[in-house]
C-alpha cells in the first residue's frame, strides 16, 4: 500500500503546546482539513485557521458536558476503515463516512489530578478520558493508513517528514507512533486502576498488597553499567511517585518531588548504578534524625553518622569516624548545606562522589563548582521516612514490603537490667538505635556524643560484628553506648562490648537467652534497654 496523503486531521488535545502552529502548517502548507473539539478548536480558530467542528462531522451534537462527542461511527469508521478493502470502503460510502488520515490527541491529565492534595473522587472520575484513548487505539490499530500523534514533541518531525513525502508519512513512522499510543494508553489505564484500587478496592481496605500488583515504570536514562562494567543497567522512575502505595498507608503530607528519584542534579557526571544505591541508603538513613545530621555511606554501609546543632560540625564528626572510608563516599544531609560545610570538605581533602541534601546555600553551590565532576543533588525538601512499598526482585518473581517504619516511643522501652541508663546514656542510645537501623545485618553500632565511633556490619554472626565495631572504635568505646539491630542470642557479643568499655546497650530483646544476657550486663553494671522491635537490613 502507498503511504496515504494526509487530507483530514482530527485534533483534540489537553496539552496545547505547539498545537496551533502545527494545525496552521497542516492547513496552509498541505491543505489538510482540520476537525477539532471544544477548547482545541477555539485555540486554532483564534489563530485564523479554518476548523470544522466535530459535531459537523458527526451530525450529532456534543452532549453530557462533553462526555459524548467523538464516540461516533463517523469518527471511528473514518479511523478504522481499511483503505485496501473494497468492502470497508463501500460501507464507508454507504453511510457517509469520510476518512480521517491523522489523529492528534493527548489525554486528560488524570495523574496530575489525583496527585493534587484534597482531590475528590468525583473530580478524579471526571478526569478519566474516554474518547481520547478510544480514538488513539482506533488510529493505532489502523496505522497502515492513519498517522497518530500523542506528543507535541513529535510535531516538528511529522511536518518535516510530510515535506519530504508529498504530504504523507512513512509506514515506519506510523508503526512507531502506534507503539507510542499503546505505551501511553496502558500506562494511563494502569494509573487509573491503581488510584481507584486505592480508593475503593483492596488497598482501600488497608490491604497493602492487592491480589494483582501493577507497576509501570518510565525509563529516565540508561546507565554506563551496573555494579560492574560487564553488567548493563538503567534507571526507572515510578511516575505516580508511589501514590497508590501511599494511599494504602494513609499518608497525607508526602511530596513526591522530595524523593531521590525526582532530585535535581545541580552539577556533576551522570549518576551510576552504584551511586543510586548509595544515595538511597544515605538519604534513607539521614531522614531518621530530627537533629541536623550528616550520613556518609560507602558500599551501602554508613561509615560515619553524626548529629549536631551545627550541620558543618556534624559533617566533620561523621568524616572523622572513618576518614579512609569517607574518601569517595556518598554524603547526605537533612539540612541546607552552607558554604562552610563545603570548605570543611575541601580542607579534609575528601574526594566527593555524590552529595544529596534538601537545599544548598548559594555559597555552597559556587564552591562545589570547583569539583565539576562531583554529583550534587537537591531534593527541595524532605519527607518523613518510610512511606512507601519497597520492591526487590528474585529469580522469577518480586518481593514487596512496607519500608522499615515503626513509631517507637522511648517511653515504651523496657529496662530489664538492674542499672537504669542515665539521661545522657539514653540520649546516646536513641541516636545509636536510629543509626543501627541503616546498617547491614548483623549490625552493631557504638556511639558517643551523637556520633558513630564503631560499626560492625553484614557479618554472618553478631559476635564478629561486635568485634569489628570495637576494633574501629578503639579507645572511644570506653564510656560509649552500643546498639544491636536484633536480639543478642548469646551473651558473647555483649561481653565483647563490655570488655571494650561500653556502658549501655540498646537492643530489641526477645531471645530465649535474654536472662543470660541480662545477667552478664548486671555483673558488669551495664544498662540494657529493650525496644521490642528489630531492624534487620539485608
Amino acid at each position: 500500500m502507498q503511504n496515504p496523503i494526509i487530507k483530514r486531521a482530527l485534533i483534540s488535545v489537553t496539552d496545547k503546546s505547539g498545537v496551533v502552529q502545527f494545525a496552521k502548517t497542516l492547513a496552509e502548507e498541505f491543505g489538510v482539513e482540520i476537525v477539532s473539539t471544544g477548547g482545541t478548536a477555539r485555540a486554532i480558530e483564534e489563530a485564523g485557521v479554518s476548523v470544522r467542528p466535530i459535531d459537523d462531522l458527526t451530525g450529532f451534537p456534543e452532549m453530557m458536558d462533553g462526555r459524548v462527542k467523538t464516540l461516533h461511527p463517523r469518527v471511528h469508521g473514518g479511523l478504522l476503515a481499511r483503505r485496501d478493502l473494497d468492502s470497508h470502503m463501500d460501507a464507508a460510502n454507504e453511510h457517509g463516512i469520510g476518512m480521517i488520515d491523522m489523529v492528534v490527541v493527548n489525554l486528560y491529565a488524570f495523574e496530575a489530578t489525583v496527585a493534587k492534595p484534597g482531590v475528590t473522587f468525583a473530580e478524579a472520575i471526571e478526569n478519566i478520558d474516554i474518547g481520547g484513548p478510544s480514538m488513539l487505539r482506533s488510529a493505532a490499530k489502523n496505522h497502515d493508513s492513519v498517522t497518530v500523534v500523542t506528543s507535541p514533541q513529535s510535531y516538528d518531525n511529522i511536518i518535516a517528514e510530510m515535506r519530504n513525502n508529498n504530504g504523507s508519512t512513512t509506514h515506519e513512522t506510523r508503526r512507531r507512533l502506534a507503539l507510542e499510543v499503546f505505551k501511553l494508553t496502558s500506562a494511563y489505564d494502569n494509573a487509573i486502576f491503581n488510584w481507584i484500587n486505592g480508593q475503593v478496592g483492596e488497598t482501600a481496605t488497608g490491604k497493602a498488597y492487592p491480589s494483582n500488583q501493577r507497576l509501570f515504570m518510565s525509563k529516565v536514562s540508561d546507565l554506563r553499567y551496573g555494579e560492574n562494567p560487564h553488567q548493563k543497567a538503567a534507571f526507572y522512575l515510578n511516575p505516580l511517585g508511589n501514590i497508590e502505595s501511599l494511599n494504602s498507608l494513609g499518608v497525607a503530607d508526602f511530596n513526591p518531588d522530595y524523593q531521590l528519584a525526582n532530585a535535581q542534579k545541580l552539577q556533576g557526571k551522570e549518576l551510576s548504578y552504584n551511586n543510586y544505591l548509595d544515595l538511597d541508603a544515605a538519604w534513607s538513613a539521614v531522614r531518621e534524625f530530627d537533629e541536623p545530621t550528616c550520613v556518609i555511606v560507602k558500599h551501602l554501609t554508613p561509615c560515619g553518622i553524626a548529629s549536631h546543632d551545627d550541620i558543618t560540625v556534624a559533617y566533620q564528626r561523621a568524616h572523622d569516624v572513618d576518614k579512609v572510608s569517607a574518601f569517595g563516599g556518598v554524603m547526605a544531609f537533612n539540612r541546607p548545606v552552607p558554604g562552610s560545610l563545603v570548605e570543611a570538605i575541601y580542607a579534609n581533602g575528601q574526594f566527593i562522589e555524590a552529595v544529596i541534601a534538601p537545599k544548598y546555600e548559594e555559597a555552597a553551590v559556587e564552591l562545589f563548582k570547583e569539583k565539576e565532576n562531583a554529583r550534587i543533588l537537591e531534593t527541595g525538601g524532605i519527607n518523613a521516612l518510610g512511606f512507601q512499598i519497597d520492591y526487590r526482585s528474585v529469580e522469577g518473581g518480586m518481593l514487596a514490603m512496607t519500608a522499615d517504619m515503626v513509631a517507637e516511643d522511648p517511653a515504651d522501652f523496657r529496662v530489664p537490667s538492674k542499672r537504669q541508663p542515665t539521661s545522657e546514656e539514653m540520649q546516646s542510645l536513641i541516636f545509636a538505635w536510629k543509626a543501627c537501623k541503616s546498617v547491614k545485618s548483623n549490625a552493631i553500632v557504638i556511639a558517643l556524643d551523637s556520633t558513630t565511633v564503631g560499626c560492625g556490619a553484614g557479618q554472618p554472626n553478631r559476635v564478629n560484628s561486635a568485634k569489628i565495631a570495637v576494633e574501629q572504635a578503639g579507645e572511644k568505646a570506653k564510656g560509649a553506648v552500643a546498639a544491636s539491630d536484633a536480639f543478642m542470642p548469646f551473651a558473647d557479643s555483649l561481653e565483647v562490648l563490655i570488655a571494650a568499655g561500653v556502658t549501655a546497650v540498646i537492643q530489641p530483646g526477645g531471645s530465649i537467652r535474654d536472662e543470660e544476657v541480662i545477667a552478664a550486663a548486671d555483673k558488669a553494671d551495664v544498662a540494657i534497654v529493650f525496644t521490642g522491635h528489630r531492624h534487620f537490613r539485608h
